[in-house]
């Protein structure tokens, strides 16, 4: 535990006492009561974590001299700050000072005008504590529900112990070029051109101005948390960013790391969809669990952690299959949570060229801008012209077999560079200009031909980059 230490108390007259403030490292010093209370907000993206800690001192009227020890650990000795939470009106800090022959150690300088008992709180920056998240997913046997669980593990490498510790974490991120931009009174352009030390500055002051927020009555007195009893978390939006609260305290041993219940739910709904999306998943149709991040799918109503999701199913004997396991990214309220259970081998997915034929040839007469259209009444092909214009025609059929005992979902994604007309009485539509999107529902032991045309104009014909959907019937 980092040392807060304050002079024994001697009641003399006021120039010992000012030789006491000069020449503190010389004067016998007795240990403070242990921390009150301390509490940790962990921002990960900046390795900055927040510390607040209060303690109850007895002042003594006159120059009360503190000091504070940081050594052998990762606090910025910048960043640390003196505030007194009772009986502010008698106490001031008349200066701070860095005993030359003392390294790692600062003195405050109270003057009191007391004799009592005040709480005083303690706030610096740490590097050296991380959090990350970690989530479990228990699917039942017919997979439409699951039991989902969430964990968030603690690691304290800061040459600090924490003990008894309200934790809080930082979901999300801080926009710190814009509140460095507000603090230095600078344009967001110009917060680049800041020197190293200026900008340092001012990304601790801005990350503190983010998370320095006043202590709510539980956190400055915390109760024991009941440890047969899982943990809920306490979430306070902020806007572009959330800090959860985990409730109770946790000690933070040095070199140790923490694991603690963030999340749980149960029966939370969830679909199922195959999908075909090249540039996401690869040449594969692959299988997806589709959970949403709302009230609706009893997952709360605020952010989740980016993290590990591990998903199990229900094997009917009593024992659980392993499904994947997936990184998934900071979930926004009303996202959706996708996870890729990969190929389904029950599910046979091919694309089938049926058939391809050339029209609509132009022709362009050597030497001279004259084009005619092959076919057309009157036009003859003639030695010296070349071809300038075609369309390619290919038919398709994107053949699906339904091996499974369900009937399942279909999505497919298909791109198709150049000028191209999609021709289908599928339920298609464009997903951007480049890429057409449809869907189709397999009953089980079904097998389906969704069939299509895609039209490439080449040459002059290709006047634009994009697919053009045309709904009308194809066939073989």
């Amino acid at each position: 535990m980092r040392r807060l230490l304050i002079l024994g108390t001697l009641v003399l007259g006021t120039v010992f006492l000012s030789a006491l403030a000069v020449r503190a490292e010389n004067v016998d010093l007795s240990t403070v009561p242990s921390r009150n209370t301390v509490q940790l907000t962990i921002y990960n993206s900046e390795d900055l974590t927040l510390v607040r800690e209060t303690r109850k001192v007895t002042f003594k009227p006159g120059a009360n001299p503190l000091q504070f020890s940081w050594a052998n650990t990762l606090i910025d000795p910048t960043s640390v700050e003196l505030r007194f939470l009772t009986n502010r009106e008698k106490l001031t800090v008349l200066d701070t000072t860095f005993p030359h022959a003392k390294p790692q150690m600062l003195y405050w300088n109270v003057q009191s005008e007391m004799d009592g008992e005040a709480t005083i709180e303690i706030t610096y920056f740490t590097s050296g504590i991380s959090w990350s998240a970690d989530y479990i997913g228990i699917a039942g046997r017919d997979e439409s529900q699951l039991n989902l669980e969430g964990f968030v593990r603690v690691n304290n490498n800061s040459g600090e112990e924490y003990e008894d510790a309200q934790v809080r974490l930082v979901v999300g991120r801080i926009n710190l070029v814009q509140k460095i931009a507000e603090l230095a009174r600078i344009t967001p352009q110009q917060v680049t051109e800041l020197g190293v030390a200026a900008r340092d500055h001012y990304r601790v002051a801005a990350v503190k101005l983010a998370m320095d927020m006043p202590l709510s009555d539980a956190a400055a007195a915390p109760a024991p948390a009941k440890q047969e009893e899982p943990k809920q978390v306490a979430k306070e939006g902020l806007g572009e960013y959330f800090i959860y609260t985990i409730e109770g305290t946790e000690t933070i041993r040095n070199g140790w790391s923490k694991r603690m219940r963030s999340l749980e739910a149960a029966k939370v709904p969830f679909k199922i969809q195959y999908r075909y999306r090249p540039a996401e998943y690869g040449d594969q149709l692959v299988r997806m669990y589709l959970l949403t991040n709302d009230k609706d799918s009893k997952l709360g109503t605020t952010p989740l952690p980016d993290g590990v999701v591990r998903v199990f199913r229900e094997n009917g004997r009593d024992g659980l299959s392993f499904l994947v396991a997936q990184s998934v990214k900071y979930t926004p309220i009303g996202d959706k949570i996708e996870l890729n259970l990969g190929p389904d081998p029950e599910v046979i997915f091919d694309l089938i060229k049926l058939r391809t034929w050339r029209d609509n040839l132009w022709m362009q007469l050597q030497g001279a801008s004259v084009f005619k259209k092959v076919g057309e009444p009157g036009v003859a092909v003639e030695v010296n012209s070349s071809v300038v214009g075609w369309s390619d025609h290919t038919l398709y059929g994107q053949r699906v077999r339904n091996h499974t005992k369900k009937p399942i979902d279909l999505e497919v994604r298909r791109t198709f560079p150049g000028y191209v007309v999609f021709r289908s009485e599928l339920p298609v539509k464009n997903y951007d200009y480049q890429t057409v999107e449809y869907t189709a529902a397999v009953k089980p032991a079904e097998k389906i031909d969704l069939m299509y045309e895609v039209v490439l104009h080449q040459g002059r014909l290709a006047k634009q980059n994009n697919v053009t959907i045309e709904r009308a019937p194809v066939k073989p």
